[in-house]
């Protein structure tokens, strides 16, 4: 016999207690990765499972968030965007702006995929004098990407409320956030010092932006070959 049967109410009360609970593993997993990333991170890593959410889970729900994210974008913002405060000096045609945004859009969480093992690669041969496997590297970034994935979600749905024809800059913020978070979860994990800190940092960055360029330059490719993006809209107005 069902004693309590399902109502908005009950359900809102399931969601809170699952989600917002200060106790919920999922909230203490996002707290504690701003505040002590490597009590999450290495103690995963060292066997402690059970304390926070595993990375898998995590990350699935940073997807989640993620996919309603740009549903939402496409549904209700798209006409908001101001493309030329981003790409106001540029001579692009407004269909290589659209198809360019459209493709980003649609293939987003499989960009979110991709940087993980690219990042762990990277971060592997950065720091390789610090005894962490290829697969514990990953274990890093699951939960880093997944951390700023579920804070650019609640961050972006202010920005498109409060001002969405600047959302496009908002988005730009990301790349120096992911940065400065970066840094900051490897210096807690790998007991950097500052000096060692700026050495990983600009060799991180030196292999991440030559892997960036070269996958931007196969997208492109791809994008030309499917017909997304015409040479002709690149041509000077």
């Amino acid at each position: 016999m069902i004693r309590n049967r399902l109502t908005i109410r009950n359900l809102f009360e399931h969601i809170s207690e699952t989600f917002f609970n200060y106790d919920n593993k999922l909230l203490q997993t996002f707290i504690q990765l701003f505040k002590q990333p490597e009590d999450v991170i290495v103690s995963y890593i060292n066997g402690v499972r059970k304390k926070y959410v595993n990375p898998i889970s995590f990350f699935g729900l940073a997807l989640t968030l993620t996919g309603l994210s740009i549903f939402l974008l496409k549904k209700f913002y798209m006409q908001h965007l101001d493309f030329s405060s981003l790409f106001g000096d540029i001579n692009l045609s407004q269909n290589a702006f659209d198809s360019s945004f459209s493709f980003g859009l649609e293939y987003n969480s499989l960009i979110y995929v991709a940087f993980i093992p690219i990042s762990a690669i990277i971060s592997w041969i950065v720091f390789i004098d610090k005894k962490y496997n290829l697969t514990e590297h990953a274990i890093i970034y699951l939960y880093s990407m997944s951390f700023l994935m579920v804070l650019m979600f609640f961050l972006a749905q202010i920005a498109l409320l409060v001002t969405p024809s600047n959302y496009m800059l908002f988005s730009l913020l990301l790349w120096p956030l992911m940065f400065i978070y970066h840094c900051y979860i490897l210096t807690r994990i790998f007991k950097l010092s500052l000096g060692s800190l700026i050495m990983k940092s600009m060799l991180f960055f030196i292999l991440f932006f030559v892997t960036y360029i070269g996958v931007s330059i196969l997208v492109f490719v791809i994008m030309l070959i499917t017909g997304v993006v015409n040479l002709e809209d690149f041509a000077p107005k």
